[in-house]
């Protein structure tokens, strides 16, 4: 928060306490909720074996890497006036953690990462799926599981999709010089890799500060606060890393004998993630449904940002497991949340996940051809009974309302078609206007102060949005603001939801932590990056006003790789090629592609090396450094809730 905007004295609102209006919304949704038949839990501690207290991880330094003890509040059964009572019952589920039988010869580690790493024992070896989040606690695992089991070698390591979450521990697992020898296999979905590095680099910062908001992970951990993340309860604080993949499944069904173990392959693009699979174990009667089968209605664009999914396919990839291979199966598990057991109980369990994008998707094009827009369909689409009454379905992380904006937005963009919101002012000009229009800020917080009183927080959030985009330090717009809120995290069944409107009433509170330090680029996701890659994200940092009537020519040379790039900045824009060798280059630039990972990890700068002789310039080394002019750094924790 910059210091102009630091709010004056405080303005007694409610904090940290459910309003009448809240207990009672509260009181409602338990009582529209599906009955409890605790098979959700049996099925979440069936096959338990062990674990470590807490869940506890720490790094080679002994610093915290991952812990449940904050979580102990979630002890208690009865969910608290400020939490859902359902997204209450999906936080304890997933405070259930280690080391668990799914069937014979396949184990989980649950609990101690976002996700699920799965192990399978093969014939002379381990089979590992998603080697979790980040170094630290993949060897946790690991660790866990040899703990209980006999020791024997990692044979091979499959990532389910291309999310940090599925890959990132892989070095806690598995030696990457095991990899390149051969001993040790790495088999990823076509594209994982390319869709990895992409979603992290270009819209990078962007989506690190709005994951925040998604994850909470910022938040205290209590009753009043963070609680869980839908799928999980958080993510940890370790080494992300990453080995790329030896083997690439490239067809819409292989079948593979890995170790003894036989699977069924099946590719599952544009589904939960661009690159994604299911696996099918037909001597072990089990499917893994990656992260398209959970425990929750999943997000078909998350609040952090990513492609838009698309539902239709989601549905129809869950339709091909359901009919291919869930009659041969007696369990069906995914890469977060527990396992279904039960052949009969599995055909039920997929046909209603399949159901359930299928119904947003048609419903929401249904209503799109009859004039509504996102907001409208968003507001009135409700899923069947047949649908809400099942736990496995509701919103814990995705939602009804942000799942049916993400298909309009897949089919018909941002733009709802109405003329007036095509060229609408930007907040901080609209918010003037709308004050001024409403009688003055006083006049506004009179209403609002009244419609918050009946309940309305939605309406006195929407409300004190504009009233603080137009005069940020009035102390009472941001309490009132803060207050309504955290009223709708509190009453929020998604756990997405509940931490945004949470982490915004804080900051709205105290300002946002400009200064904060922000998360540093994993060296191996770096080094993954292609040339291609680091090009593009090269592009978008170039201010395009302050290039424009710059022209430079650039040939561009990696000495340890031999390969050869022309680019070219004209007309504010940069580009490139990869012609062998430009005659009309303005400047040469000779550097090892090990020094620019380097310069991207931020050891080292394009100017200090320059003159340390890393990177060698021929030609007008001034058009190079006009060039470094241009680029912009991207602040990791830019305002959000305010201007």
């Amino acid at each position: 928060m910059t210091p102009s905007h630091q709010p004056p004295a405080a303005v007694s609102m409610p904090t940290h306490t459910a309003t009448a209006a809240t207990i009672a919304a509260n009181r409602q949704a338990l009582q529209g909720l599906p009955d409890e038949d605790h098979r959700d839990e049996a099925d979440a501690r069936r096959g338990f074996i062990g674990t470590v207290p807490n869940a506890e991880v720490r790094d080679e330094y002994g610093r915290l890497v991952w812990s449940l003890e904050d979580y102990a509040f979630l002890d208690e059964q009865v969910s608290p006036p400020t939490a859902h009572p359902a997204l209450w019952r999906q936080a304890r589920l997933n405070l259930i953690h280690g080391l668990f039988k799914v069937t014979e010869r396949i184990y989980q580690v649950r609990g101690f990462d976002l996700a699920n790493m799965t192990i399978i024992e093969g014939d002379t070896g381990l089979i590992i799926i998603d080697p979790l989040t980040c170094r630290e606690t993949a060897r946790a695992a690991l660790d866990l599981y040899l703990n209980h089991r006999p020791e024997r070698p990692v044979r091979a390591v499959i990532y389910s999709h291309s999310h940090t979450d599925h890959f990132g521990g892989v070095k806690g697992v598995i030696d990457e010089a095991d990899v390149r020898s051969g001993k040790v296999a790495v088999i990823a979905p076509q594209g994982f890799l390319e869709e990895t590095v992409s979603e992290t680099v270009l819209a990078g910062p962007a989506m690190q500060r709005r994951a925040q908001f998604q994850f909470g992970h910022t938040l205290a951990r209590n009753a009043c606060c963070q609680i869980d993340a839908g799928l999980g309860k958080s993510g940890p604080r370790g080494t992300v890393t990453l080995i790329a993949p030896s083997q690439l499944i490239c067809e819409e069904s292989e079948t593979h004998v890995i170790d003894g173990i036989e699977i069924a392959f099946q590719l599952t693009p544009e589904s939960e993630a661009p690159a994604e699979m299911h696996f099918f174990f037909p001597q072990l009667r089990a499917l893994n449904l990656a992260e398209n089968g959970t425990r929750t209605m999943h997000n078909l664009c998350p609040l952090r940002g990513a492609q838009v999914r698309n539902a239709q396919r989601w549905s129809r990839y869950l339709g091909l497991s359901l009919t291919r291979y869930a009659p041969h199966a007696d369990v069906v598990f995914a890469q977060h949340h527990w396992p279904t057991w039960g052949t009969d109980r599995i055909g039920t369990y997929l046909a209603q996940q399949r159901d359930l994008y299928k119904f947003l998707h048609d419903q929401t094009v249904r209503l799109m051809n009859h004039g509504l827009t996102a907001s409208e369909i968003a507001e009135c689409l409700r899923l069947p009974d047949s649908l809400a009454s099942q736990w496995h379905t509701r919103g814990y992380y995705g939602t009804v309302s942000h799942n049916v904006k993400a298909i309009y937005q897949y089919y018909l963009s941002w733009y709802d078609g109405n003329p007036s919101r095509l060229h609408a002012l930007p907040p901080e000009q609209a918010a003037r206007r709308y004050v001024e229009y409403m009688g003055g800020a006083q006049a506004v917080l009179a209403m609002a102060r009244l419609d918050f009183e009946r309940g309305e927080y939605r309406w006195v959030a929407e409300v004190m949005n504009h009233l603080v985009f137009a005069q940020p330090t009035l102390r009472e717009a941001r309490e009132l603001g803060a207050a309504a809120l955290e009223q709708m995290g509190f009453q929020s069944e998604s756990a997405t939801w509940r931490n945004a409107f949470l982490l915004g009433a804080r900051e709205l509170r105290e300002g946002c932590e400009t200064d904060a330090p922000v998360a540093r680029r994993s060296r191996d996701m770096v080094c993954a990056m292609t040339d291609e890659m680091f090009f593009d994200y090269l592009a978008v940092r170039v201010d395009g006003i302050k290039a424009q009537d710059l022209e430079i020519r650039i040939d561009w040379r990696f000495t340890d790789t031999g390969k050869r790039y022309a680019v070219n900045l004209q007309h504010g824009a940069l580009t490139y090629s990869t012609d062998a060798h430009r005659q009309d280059a303005h400047v040469g630039v000779e550097m090892s592609r090990a020094t620019l990972d380097r310069i991207l990890l931020g050891e080292t700068s394009f100017v200090a090396a320059v003159a340390a002789q890393e990177v060698r310039l021929a030609g007008e080394a001034a058009r190079f450094h006009a060039l470094l002019e241009t680029l912009e750094q991207f602040a990791g924790n830019f305002p959000v809730v305010e201007p």
